[in-house]
């Protein structure tokens, strides 16, 4: 399978290093904002085209599938153009910043039939994953999930401390993680959902604090704490309380409520949840199936943020 992949920044590197591992996937063409910077990652990877223009990719006959990495401004477009030109897509989270484009997107895919594909890395994590797994072999329920999402961003810069040429965002970004988590490992749509923000950054004219509640059909909840502010540990962070034990879940890391270690290097293939996130992209084209994740399976999410966003305003 040949995949191009667009948006060569740290997250897009990511991406790299796990299709490196799965047989039978050859990326050829990079896109990338700069052609010098983006060169000089292709030649990192084996990498054997360079543009700057999406089009130029999406034209080439050497390209079945596009993984986008880029702004979250554009993933919505791109992943229209992406379709439209006959390409599976995986676009990475967030599907869209607002409602409206967001819908597009599916409609789009209904279209074509394509796999389009979101990248909601915490359903692949393997620490979320080992709880999923007890969840459906109904040997837990959900009653509470508190969520801690932390990061010390007060300047445009991406996960290797280098300028960004756009604005983050904790809601429609952020957010969209564990709203989508929470009504995947429930198996329940959420029914009440409300927020507040903080005072907006002056120069970004983004919130910088934010305070979360959902609450699903029978009444599990979610709380999610969200800041840009925090100068500390950084990330996100799980607590699962269910009725049969408490789990926390850092990244690829799960304990106990004890903080007893959880080995969860068995629950899939591999421990990088990219990685097993670009595996399943892969397999659902080959098996010609939806895939988890899909456009359609994560719309709620974004409805959901679209009701805050109102709420909020």
């Amino acid at each position: 399978m040949k995949i191009a992949l667009a948006g060569a920044g740290a997250f897009g590197e990511k991406h790299l290093d796990g299709l490196t591992k799965i047989d039978g996937v050859e990326v050829t063409s990079l896109v990338g904002r700069t052609l010098e910077k983006t060169q000089s990652i292709a030649d990192k990877y084996g990498i054997g085209h360079v543009t700057t223009e999406l089009d130029e990719t999406l034209a080439r006959d050497d390209v079945d599938a596009v993984i986008l990495c880029t702004p979250t401004q554009m993933h919505a477009s791109q992943a229209i153009a992406c379709m439209n030109a006959g390409k599976h897509v995986e676009v990475e989270i967030p599907l869209a910043d607002n409602w409206a484009d967001a819908q597009a997107v599916l409609n789009k895919q209904k279209e074509t039939g394509l796999v389009c594909m979101v990248g909601h890395t915490r359903r692949f994590n393997p620490s979320h994953q080992y709880v999923h797994n007890k969840i459906t072999a109904g040997e837990l329920n959900i009653q509470q999930m508190d969520v801690q999402t932390y990061f010390f961003r007060r300047t445009n810069t991406n996960a290797k401390g280098e300028p960004r040429s756009w604005t983050d965002h904790l809601l429609w970004h952020h957010a969209a993680h564990t709203v989508d988590l929470f009504q995947y490992q429930t198996g329940e749509k959420v029914v009440v959902a409300q927020a507040v923000e903080g005072p907006h950054h002056p120069d970004l004219g983004i919130a910088m604090d934010m305070s979360i509640q959902l609450k699903t059909e029978t009444g599990k909840l979610c709380t999610l704490s969200l800041s840009f502010n925090n100068d500390g540990p950084l990330g996100t962070f799980f607590r699962y309380i269910c009725d049969n034990g408490t789990y926390i879940a850092r990244y690829d890391d799960l304990v106990d409520g004890r903080e007893n270690a959880i080995d969860v290097s068995n629950v899939d293939v591999s421990m990088n949840g990219i990685e097993l996130q670009d595996r399943e992209f892969v397999a659902a084209i080959r098996e010609d199936r939806e895939p988890n994740s899909s456009v359609a399976q994560v719309l709620p999410c974004y409805e959901v943020l679209y009701q805050l966003e109102r709420g909020m305003k």
